[in-house]
């Protein structure tokens, strides 16, 4: 009689069991699609998207003859371009991730708010001005995006994030071309760094620490040239100090 008592209350048991599983399963399969329709919202620009300014620059006269920097509201950047280094060599493409300094990080963002998100037209008009390249700032969060084209800006603001930009881009290629005279063209390093010196101390680089992974490879390589490794230790503590005070 006991035997076939505790028979019965297994056989009520297994469908409630059967069904509590289940139910865990749908929970289970329902949280997995929430996580995965949260992802898919992050990625396509949803509410929870990081705000992102870029900058790119066309001047088919000019080396690069493109590049573009994209700047993210936690300081995360990165540099693209296509162009040269040796006389007479291909054009190629380069790519490098730095982290922006907090100073110029809030300089940023707050120059594209005067700007009022680059939502409005920032191209001065005037036909007269040379060309000095075709120039794009773009602004991008959950809510909005905006692109804005323009030769010359009269807009202040417009003025100083192209500035800031085009210093930056300057420091980019310093270290892309450093990387290839230190794999390939070592004698030319000296005469390099000697030009990122003075332009370091004329003010016309931002961001020197973006690009001190390849200083520092110059300077623990021994088989370059005592003087040419100082030089590149000397503009890592530029790059340093440089971060510091923005």
């Amino acid at each position: 009689m006991i035997r076939a008592s505790l028979i019965r209350m297994c056989l009520l048991r297994a469908p409630l069991v059967f069904a509590l599983r289940t139910l865990g399963l749908g929970v289970l399969a329902l949280a997995a699609m929430s996580g995965l329709l949260v992802s898919q919202q992050a990625d396509h620009g949803g509410v929870a998207s990081i705000p992102v300014v870029t900058f790119t620059l066309d001047f088919p006269q000019s080396n690069p003859a493109h590049y573009s920097i994209t700047v993210d509201a936690t300081g995360h950047a990165r540099y693209g371009c296509m162009g040269t280094v040796a006389e007479n060599s291909e054009e190629q493409s380069y790519d490098a991730e730095f982290e922006v300094s907090a100073g110029n990080r809030e300089k940023i963002f707050g120059w594209a708010k005067k700007a009022r998100y680059f939502a409005e037209k920032v191209d001065s008009g005037n036909a007269k001005l040379a060309f000095t390249g075709a120039k794009v700032l773009s602004y991008q969060d959950g809510q909005l995006s905006h692109t804005a084209r323009y030769n010359y800006s009269n807009l202040e603001p417009v003025q100083e994030l192209t500035g800031l930009f085009q210093s930056m881009a300057g420091t980019l290629e310093y270290g892309r071309r450093l990387a290839y005279y230190h794999r390939y063209q070592k004698l030319a390093l000296d005469e390099e760094l000697k030009r990122m010196e003075a332009q370091a101390r004329n003010n016309e680089l931002s961001e020197i620490q973006s690009v001190a992974p390849v200083l520092e490879e110059i300077v623990e390589d021994t088989s370059v040239i005592n003087v040419v490794r100082a030089r590149a230790k000397e503009l890592i503590r530029t790059g340093s100090s440089g971060a510091a005070r923005h």
